[in-house]
């Protein structure tokens, strides 16, 4: 039986992508150059009377798409809140902060745990850079941490799992990324992540706190004397700045105050006045800033570009209705198949970074739902969770490469590993906690706006 040509480009184009990533590429050229190559093999094809649906033809939509994307509103979030979360990291607001939970709770079996714990939700919900924050509180935290004699592994675990709430809670850029291909606005996805991203913080919270209570050999307490009332207010003036920016930008987001591309501009300004506020706002300082925010968001729209590229070429051949086909042949029902689904992103995030994943594997999963009748606003959470989850397992996992570059020299590749498995093990918790009750995430916006987005 003959084999459909295009169904054989499709099975080739990824079979491409997957060896030629594994090879080393920059990610943004294996994605335009894959998608080049088999547009060119298909103009030969045509040429010699095969005929193939994709050819050089098809590269003139990609200039179509990319202005699509450059000129896309709902992406301006993006560079706005990239520069407030490294205004945020230079300001020392974190420094300040940490330095006060310790004091608080310090005097605690794994009280510092539960500050750095704390500290992670406080900057996932003003900066969403992953990298940023796991290696802030790798400098700050896991130092002392080691100080005080906490197990390597446990302390290892708590910073790098604490650091990448940033991808989950809002204002979360991989959010901001998933709203296009998914066709839900940000503040839909804002609102329907809230509750989940603080679930797994509330669940690393409990597991720490429980687990110190009954082995406090883990993470012993510091020694010292009575809690004081200076001590409290140092914290409260040290949570001032930042809860009134999270305030200030989430809050008019949910309450319709204002668009996310707006209070992004409120949220820069607003991190860049707390830098001012603590003297670090000076000429060096907006230099690094807009470089790295200027390296990040040139990174992330380059696997854009690349990405269209791939895709346009893709679903020239049908790539989509294939892959459509094949899922929605499953013999699960709706249910087993975003099963399914959950497990093969989970299983790509070993391999792939969530950005590949977000602009490639998503936008072929978003026909899926439409067909199935599945609320894309829940899916797309939990693809957000699997992807969360995606951070911490080897070989690929982002968050551990964060630390181990910031990490003292005592600390080896395998406390990492071993320190961020119960961690892993909660964050499949929560991903079935949203699986089973889906109003974790519809409920806000159901609040906010009067009817979920389905």
């Amino acid at each position: 039986m003959d084999l459909d040509l295009n169904v054989l480009f499709v099975v080739l184009m990824f079979a491409s992508f997957v060896a030629l990533l594994i090879s080393g590429y920059p990610v943004a050229w294996v994605l335009a150059g894959v998608g080049l190559i088999f547009a060119c093999t298909g103009e030969l094809l045509n040429a010699q009377g095969i005929d193939v649906d994709a050819d050089l033809m098809t590269l003139g939509l990609v200039v179509d798409r990319t202005y699509g994307t450059m000129s896309n509103y709902g992406l301006v979030p993006l560079p706005l809140f990239i520069f407030m979360g490294h205004m945020l990291d230079r300001s020392g607001v974190a420094a300040e902060l940490l330095r006060a939970l310790q004091a608080v709770f310090g005097r605690l079996a794994g009280g510092l745990a539960l500050a750095v714990t704390l500290l992670g939700v406080i900057l996932a919900a003003s900066t969403g850079i992953i990298g940023a924050s796991v290696a802030l509180l790798g400098t700050l935290a896991l130092p002392a941490m080691l100080e005080d004699g906490y197990q390597p592994e446990l302390a290892v675990g708590t910073v790098a799992a604490a650091g990448c709430l940033g991808i989950l809670i809002p204002p979360s850029i991989m959010l901001v990324l998933m709203s296009d291909p998914m066709q839900l606005s940000v503040g839909d996805l804002f609102l329907g992540a809230l509750l989940p991203g603080l679930l797994l913080a509330s669940l690393y919270l409990a597991y720490l706190g429980l687990r110190c209570a009954f082995r406090p050999s883990l993470a012993p307490a510091r020694e010292g004397p009575p809690l004081r009332g200076a001590e409290l207010v140092a914290v409260g003036k040290a949570l001032l700045p930042p809860l009134g920016l999270i305030l200030l930008v989430l809050g008019s987001i949910f309450f319709g105050i204002v668009s996310p591309s707006e209070a992004a501009g409120v949220g820069a300004f607003g991190a860049a006045l707390l830098a001012w506020a603590k003297g670090r706002l000076d000429l060096d300082t907006m230099r690094g800033v807009s470089q790295a925010t200027g390296r990040t968001t040139s990174f992330i729209f380059a696997i854009f570009l690349g990405a269209t590229c791939f895709s346009v070429v893709l679903r020239e051949l049908g790539g989509d209705e294939v892959i459509e086909g094949a899922i929605t042949a499953l013999p699960f029902g709706p249910t087993g198949i975003v099963v399914c689904l959950m497990a093969l992103v989970f299983l790509l995030g070993f391999f792939l970074d969530w950005i590949e994943i977000t602009l490639i594997v998503l936008p072929l999963m978003e026909p899926v739902t439409v067909t199935l009748g599945i609320d894309k606003l829940w899916f797309t959470m939990l693809v957000a969770v699997c992807l969360q989850t995606s951070f911490l397992p080897p070989p690929v996992g982002f968050a551990l490469f964060y630390l181990k570059g910031v990490a003292p020299p005592e600390v080896e590749l395998s406390h990492l590993y071993r320190g961020i498995l119960p961690f892993v093990l909660l964050q499949l918790v929560g991903l079935a906690a949203v699986f089973l009750w889906p109003e974790l995430v519809t409920w806000l916006p159901e609040v906010a706006f009067g009817s979920g987005p389905g």
